[in-house]
């Protein structure tokens, strides 16, 4: 953007000491939107103070979110919810100036490889062994903790750099993947898990009656293992917690993407990063 002078005073402010004024002049600066970034980034460069070169960095991280949010606005509000549009985003909170047509060729080079070995005979198991084969076998995927320790094991595309994610991360990839090939495999809300179900023809994510009827089988995203009713009615003893009805109504894509920055502002638990984790959950709260 031009320097005019009234951004020039504006950028001499933002090491103004008095909190009111900088937050005047925070404002003013947010107004302008992302064009302004540049400025900033070049007020940064030519900056020796760290408490500077912080609020110059908060400013820029205030523009992105701004733009992120109205993204995810206009996600929400599409009659259509592509669940990779929805992760990508998620994934820009963090890494905004994300390039995304490389991730997207690479997960359709999983998606043709998986449909190469498809075709309308194979039972329900035997299709998500192709998946599992593909995914976990030749590609690679390796499942870690979900440990809240680094929020990139929840991101699509460092899912996809690493080859490693958590439940949450491997689960995106695995749904996006399943989307793309007409496969009935959504996420359910099994509680302290992340389990996706291959759901039976006919199956509708309003049924509201004995929806774990509808489910073949559960696969924990992890590693691609299929698990059998008896293994999940074992886990709710286990865990000592009923097995109601909700727990298993398949996930729309708005709550895939909900759970997972819901579960991504779990990462942000220290004072320094405390307004990230605020975001995100302002984040989720625009999907309802």
């Amino acid at each position: 953007m031009e320097q005019t002078k009234e951004i020039s005073a504006l950028l001499h402010l933002i090491d103004d000491p008095d909190e009111e004024v900088f937050g005047a002049v925070s404002s003013r600066i947010v107004e302008f939107g992302r064009t302004i970034i540049p400025n900033l980034e070049h007020l940064w460069e030519n900056t020796i103070s760290d408490s500077v070169q912080g609020r110059i960095e908060l400013l820029i991280h205030r523009l992105h979110f701004n733009d992120l949010r109205e993204d995810f606005n206009q996600w929400s509000l599409a009659g259509h919810h592509d669940l990779m549009v929805g992760a990508l985003l998620a994934a820009k909170f963090q890494y905004p100036d994300l390039t995304t047509a490389p991730i997207v060729q690479e997960v359709e080079k999983l998606r043709r490889n998986i449909w190469l070995e498809l075709n309308n005979y194979l039972t329900p198991l035997e299709q998500v062994r192709i998946v599992t084969g593909i995914l976990y076998g030749y590609y690679g995927l390796k499942g870690t903790e979900t440990a809240y320790t680094d929020v990139n094991d929840f991101l699509i595309h460092k899912t996809l750099e690493a080859r490693r994610g958590n439940q949450v991360g491997n689960a995106l990839l695995y749904l996006i993947l399943c989307e793309l090939l007409d496969i009935p495999v959504r996420a359910i809300g099994v509680p302290r898990q992340f389990i996706l179900a291959y759901f039976k023809p006919g199956y509708s994510a309003e049924d509201l009656e004995q929806p774990v009827s509808k489910i073949e089988f559960f696969i924990d995203p992890s590693s691609g293992m299929v698990f059998t009713h008896k293994d999940i009615e074992l886990y709710f003893k286990r865990i000592q917690v009923p097995a109601v009805h909700a727990y298993f109504r398949p996930y729309s894509n708005k709550k895939v993407i909900q759970s997972a920055l819901d579960e991504m502002a779990k990462c942000f638990d220290n004072e320094k990063d405390y307004y990230k984790r605020e975001e995100l959950l302002e984040l989720t709260n625009l999907l309802d």
